[in-house]
């Protein structure tokens, strides 16, 4: 993460795009908004603007994420501090970044957030990617010592569409550039099985300060932005049984909450 940015919660605006390739074509793209917020810094300053484990029209909450644990039991940062022990990173003491959505209106989806977690000399020990499927399961994909620009693999063991089986596996790629409009993030996710290539996604978004202003700006052009996710999963799922895509049957979640990666 960009030294430049301090650490101060920052809001992404950007897109999402999705392309699947078999057995139709099918791609699509719209616009999002997301947070970047610095879990370390947070626990002892607080969101500023940001309303934390409280009610309001925009909101983060530590129970989203995680096994879902309380702030009185040091909420998700706690729950991420010891997953990275577990996986044998004991270097992730620096700042970690959390690539989120928020609750707005009360709700929040979350089809995956990424925990950026930096060493001491803000170098990246780890990046956690942590997956949610709308049958309300939970699965990390831990990524040992990635770099930007650089593809790191993991495979593919948690159901996250009833279109597509549980098999073969990803390639994550992290990019970051400074723009004179500011910092711009992207995360590009391809999954591959035995023929190839199957779908790719990304995320982008260039980084501003949240602030009461930036906050308000989101929530005017992104009203609906947490019912919005889920009703595209579900538009675009109807679309794809309209083109006969093949329903996959969910088989049992992974008995690990963490698959590592770096392979």
């Amino acid at each position: 993460m960009s030294q430049a940015l301090g650490h101060t919660p920052l809001i992404g605006i950007g897109e999402v795009r999705h392309t699947r390739q078999r057995p139709s074509l099918h791609a699509f793209a719209y616009r999002t908004w997301f947070l970047l917020l610095p879990m370390r810094s947070m626990a002892a300053h607080g969101g500023g603007a940001l309303a934390v484990n409280r009610r309001a029209l925009i909101a983060f909450h530590d129970a989203d994420h995680g096994d879902g644990r309380s702030p009185a039991q040091g909420g998700a940062l706690a729950w991420l501090d010891e997953l990275l022990q577990a996986q044998g990173i004991h270097d992730a003491q620096g700042e970690v970044w959390l690539h989120t959505y928020a609750r707005v209106l009360g709700y929040v989806f979350k089809p995956v957030s990424f925990w950026y977690c930096h060493r001491a000399d803000n170098s990246l020990a780890a990046i956690v990617a942590e997956v949610n499927n709308t049958f309300g399961e939970r699965h990390c994909y831990v990524l040992p010592a990635p770099r930007y620009g650089v593809s790191i693999t993991a495979d593919k063991v948690f159901y996250v569409s009833p279109f597509c089986e549980v098999l073969g596996n990803y390639t994550f790629r992290f990019m970051r550039t400074l723009t004179q409009l500011g910092e711009r993030t992207v995360v590009r996710i391809d999954h591959s099985d035995e023929q190839g290539l199957l779908i790719s996604t990304s995320v982008s978004g260039r980084l501003q300060a949240l602030t009461a202003t930036s906050l308000r700006r989101a929530l005017w052009s992104h009203p609906m932005h947490s019912l919005g996710v889920i009703a595209r999963i579900h538009w675009q799922a109807l679309q794809l049984w309209f083109k006969r895509v093949p329903l996959v049957t969910k088989p049992t979640p992974p008995e690990q909450f963490a698959t590592r990666g770096g392979h």
